[in-house]
């Protein structure tokens, strides 16, 4: 029996992957497949793929063109056998052995639709990131929460941390939900997990860093902000929407797109006028705030 399936979309990660793969691979927990999926790749990922496969028949590979992580992710999703699913970055590191082990059985025990932990970051000396959220920071283990409960603390005390690495889910009650990752986008877990969250009656946190998030210039969070990441939050947001309009999902959006704009200034002010004209006609602005709308422009 499969208890946990590893997922891993890779795209040119050479210099970092056989550490992910060592890290997964070298886990007490001996009962767990790694979905490797190669999106488009154009550095050697995919031949290393292939030389731990040969080492490790728990490795299943995929390759296609490059789509982005979450038509990645959906493949996997499609063949994963595992009990729980971890979604890992591909240039990450799991923080010890014993980390499946400790949240599989965790997990199973509180019988919970998914589980929540933390990590330490590695960051390159390259790229300035010095961000340092906690996840678990205002919440308690053993105490099962429900996703809007959850979601409201969260915000309240701006601990909320999207990414779906810091994540242990139930392969059923993902099923169950029907809940897959948006294609096209970045910012991807931004929907997902929200919704995954706002799903559950079982969630429950793990106070520790289990694992360690390398930041590098190629990275996500490593890249200059752009036009086409306001885009995607808008993009969520639309489709936040379009889920469900209760009251947390406007309170989520007020936390979110006013950080957004604000972090906006960054852009090119030739795309400023075109972001801002899509949000306005979206009904957004009363999100933005005034603060936030004067300084993307500024």
């Amino acid at each position: 029996m499969i208890k946990v399936s590893v997922i891993l979309p890779i795209y040119n990660v050479a210099p970092y992957l056989g550490e992910a793969f060592d890290s997964i691979l070298n886990q007490s927990l001996k009962e767990i497949e790694v979905i490797a999926v190669n999106d488009g790749s154009t550095d050697n990922s995919w031949d290393i793929i292939q030389a731990y496969q040969q080492k490790d028949a728990r490795i299943i590979s995929f390759t296609q063109k490059n789509q982005g992580q979450s038509v990645a992710r959906n493949l996997a999703l499609q063949h994963a056998m595992g009990e729980y699913i971890y979604m890992m970055d591909s240039d990450d590191v799991l923080s010890n052995s014993d980390v499946l082990q400790t949240c599989y059985e965790y997990a199973k025990k509180k019988q919970a639709d998914f589980i929540f932990f933390d990590r330490e970051q590695l960051v390159e000396d390259n790229v300035n990131f010095s961000v340092s959220l906690h996840s678990t920071k205002y919440a308690e283990e053993n105490i099962q929460y429900d996703g809007e409960t959850l979601l409201n603390k969260m915000l309240d005390t701006t601990s909320y941390n999207c990414v779906v690495w810091l994540l242990l889910i139930n392969r059923q009650f993902l099923d169950r939900i029907g809940l897959r990752f948006y294609p096209g986008i970045i910012h991807e877990d931004e929907l997902f997990t929200t919704i995954l969250m706002l799903s559950s009656n079982s969630i429950y946190c793990l106070k520790q860093n289990y694992v360690k998030h390398r930041v590098w210039a190629s990275s996500t969070v490593g890249k200059r902000f752009a036009r086409h990441n306001m885009d995607c939050y808008l993009t969520v947001a639309d489709e936040l929407l379009r889920y469900s309009k209760a009251p947390i999902i406007h309170k989520y959006l007020r936390y979110t797109l006013s950080k957004v704009f604000y972090t906006g200034r960054q852009i090119p002010y030739k795309d400023k006028p075109a972001v801002f004209w899509r949000a306005m006609k979206s009904g957004y602005l009363k999100y933005i705030g005034f603060k936030s709308s004067v300084k993307f422009f500024t």
